[in-house]
């Protein structure tokens, strides 16, 4: 998962304060996301950036951008360790989008709840604060094995939280990373579905409605002969 498409301002997800922004349907990692985090015991909704700095990063340039991080060492890896103890958050998003490896061409699915609306995926925030005392806040998307339904496309998923979990994994304070980490599963098979979309949103600079809907047979086609083009250069 590389991108993500979100929802305009909306209230499902409860929180107390929401920033204004619009629908996004191709978000790239470095770009903000809406996350709502615990804050004082109130739902909180901010802007982060998408790619985790640890606290104790000096220097952003010497870390590699951390998007996403593996449920199944989220308690043990320093990056995301004191997070998961302290910072957990969610990410609301209407969908995301993953690429299926076919020989040399990598071909983008849409992926979203059969039941449409918004779903919650699983993060770890943290405020990294920079030499001349500028904060920045910074997020990863927690992610763990593919179910059935997204197995056929790729080997990871984001972790969806559902919503009378919301409140398990927001609350640091009374829920330990231990019990926490009894939600980083795959989703239910049913839960979601997915369908290939066209590869312009392999640009991040295409941000339209369109990107989200699915591939007609001659696009596909089209769709092939672009990705071979591509292979060449």
């Amino acid at each position: 998962m590389a991108a993500m498409q979100l929802p305009p301002r909306r209230r499902r997800s409860g929180p107390h304060d929401q920033p204004n922004f619009p629908p996004r349907y191709n978000v790239a990692p470095t770009q903000p996301v809406p996350v709502v985090r615990l804050v004082d015991g109130k739902r909180e909704f901010v802007l982060m950036r998408w790619g985790l700095l640890p606290a104790w990063v000096k220097d952003p340039r010497s870390v590699s951008l951390l998007i996403m991080a593996r449920g199944d060492t989220v308690n043990a890896k320093p990056a995301f360790r004191a997070a998961m103890r302290r910072r957990r958050c969610l990410l609301p998003a209407d969908g995301f989008y993953e690429w299926k490896q076919d020989g040399e061409k990598r071909r983008p699915h849409y992926i979203k709840l059969k039941s449409g609306g918004p779903m919650a995926l699983a993060g770890l925030w943290e405020t990294w604060t920079g030499p001349n005392g500028e904060e920045m806040d910074t997020v990863a998307v927690v992610t763990t094995r593919a179910n059935r339904t997204l197995s056929p496309i790729h080997d990871r998923m984001p972790v969806v939280v559902p919503p009378d979990a919301f409140d398990l994994w927001l609350d640091c304070r009374r829920v330990d990373e231990q019990t926490a980490s009894a939600l980083i599963m795959p989703a239910r098979d049913d839960l979601l579905e997915t369908y290939e979309v066209s590869l312009a949103v392999n640009r991040t600079a295409n941000d339209s409605a369109e990107l989200i809907e699915p591939i007609r047979e001659q696009e596909s086609a089209i769709s092939n002969q672009l990705s071979e083009q591509q292979s060449l250069f």
